[in-house]
C-alpha cells in the first residue's frame, strides 16, 4: 500500500515504507481523521512522533505547517527509511531523529529541555507501551501547557483502564474508532 502525504506543502509525496509485520503504517483515513481534529493546533507546532516507523505522521504535520517533528525509531530500518522521507519531502531541516529506544529518547529530550504541543504515540500493537511512555513523558514535563497527546491503539479499553490504574493527570476528551484501529485524545487535566 503506497502512503502519501496528504495535505500541504509536500502533499501528494509518496513515502517510502518499511516491509514486514514490524512496522504498521498509519492509514491515510485514519491519519486523515487526526488531522482534521487537531488542525487549529498544528500551526507552528513543536512535535513529537515517538513510534515513528516510516516518519510518515511526523511528515504530514511538517507538511501542514507544524515548526519542528521529533522522530523516534529503535529499527534501523526505519531511521533509514526516515532519512529517504526526509529527502524527498525536503523536511529535513525541520527535524530532529533519535535511533533509539523510546525510553531512552524521553531522557535525552528531558535533557535538550525540549516541550511539545502534540505526541503522538504509535507503538506495536502487540507491545502495551503507551501507558510506559505516557507516565516517562509526564515525570519528564515534555508536553506544553495546551499540549495534546494522541495514541493509536487497537486496544483503547485496555489502554483507558491502564491511564485509569496509573493515576496519571492526563484527562480524554475524545476517543475515535476506524476499524482495528482506535485514537485516544488526551490533554493535562486542568488545561
Amino acid at each position: 500500500m503506497a502512503m502519501r502525504i496528504i495535505s500541504g506543502s509536500a502533499r501528494g509525496t509518496k513515502l517510502f515504507t518499511l516491509d514486514g509485520t514490524n512496522t504498521r503504517p498509519t492509514l491515510d483515513r485514519v491519519k486523515e481523521s487526526v488531522f482534521n481534529i487537531i488542525q487549529n493546533k498544528i500551526e507552528d507546532a513543536i512535535v513529537l512522533d515517538l513510534f515513528a516507523g516510516s516518519g510518515a505522521i511526523g511528515l504530514e504535520f511538517l507538511s501542514r505547517g507544524a515548526q519542528k517533528a521529533y522522530l523516534c525509531d529503535y529499527s534501523k530500518e526505519a531511521i533509514q527509511m526516515i532519512n529517504k522521507n526526509l529527502e524527498k519531502t525536503r523536511l529535513i531541516e525541520k527535524t530532529k531523529i533519535y535511533n533509539t529506544d523510546y525510553m531512552e529518547t524521553l531522557k535525552r529530550i528531558e535533557k535538550e529541555n525540549v516541550k511539545f504541543d502534540i505526541i503522538f504515540l504509535d507503538p506495536p500493537y502487540k507491545l502495551d507501551l503507551s501507558i510506559k511512555a505516557l507516565e516517562q513523558i509526564s515525570k519528564s514535563k515534555l508536553l506544553n501547557e495546551e499540549g495534546i497527546i494522541i495514541i493509536e491503539t487497537d486496544e483503547p479499553k485496555r489502554d483507558l483502564e491502564e491511564l485509569d490504574k496509573s493515576k496519571l493527570d492526563y484527562n480524554m476528551y475524545d476517543l475515535r474508532k476506524y476499524g482495528r484501529a482506535s485514537l485516544i485524545f488526551l490533554t493535562e487535566r486542568g488545561t
